[in-house]
């Protein structure tokens, strides 16, 4: 007997209606997580992470859907550690969207670079010195978005 090729394709899994942890189920989740993403960022930050296809679903349905809906931290918690990570981990795509979020959830700009500067001291200077400079991009385009149209 020939063995056959193996599949280089995966059989096709449901994920829509699919019984998922916390009792929910796919939709419940992931229209939890978008409601949960949109109190935390806004629709920009939506659209791109909702255009990664399958994996921007299972960001909005597990990200903010189950852990941004759980008690113990707010979202100033949150978005500190989201800041550090990030910082430390030199992830600096992900850096901005986490500031402006820092920010909105009452981090002042004089605790994310204390953040900032404490992480340099653990995870080294460049990503501390990347992470400086987009806080200050970052405060830049609010200055800019809060000056009044002439």
């Amino acid at each position: 007997m020939v063995p056959q090729p193996r599949s280089r394709t995966r059989p096709k899994v449901p994920t829509r209606g699919v019984p998922l942890g916390y009792g929910c189920r796919m939709d419940e989740r992931y229209e939890r997580g978008r409601a949960r993403f949109l109190e935390v960022h806004d629709e920009k930050a939506l659209r791109t992470v909702e255009g990664l296809g399958e994996l921007g679903h299972h960001i909005v349905s597990f990200v903010y859907g189950d852990l941004y809906t759980q008690p113990a931290l707010t979202d100033r918690d949150r978005e500190f550690g989201a800041v550090v990570a990030l910082t430390a981990l030199g992830r600096s795509s992900q850096l901005p969207q986490h500031l402006r979020a820092a920010l909105h959830a009452g981090l002042s700009e004089e605790e994310l670079r204390e953040a900032i500067m404490l992480t340099a001291s653990i995870a080294g200077f460049p990503p501390a010195m990347n992470a400086m400079s987009t806080l200050r991009n970052v405060l830049a385009e609010q200055d800019r978005n809060a000056e009044p149209e002439p």
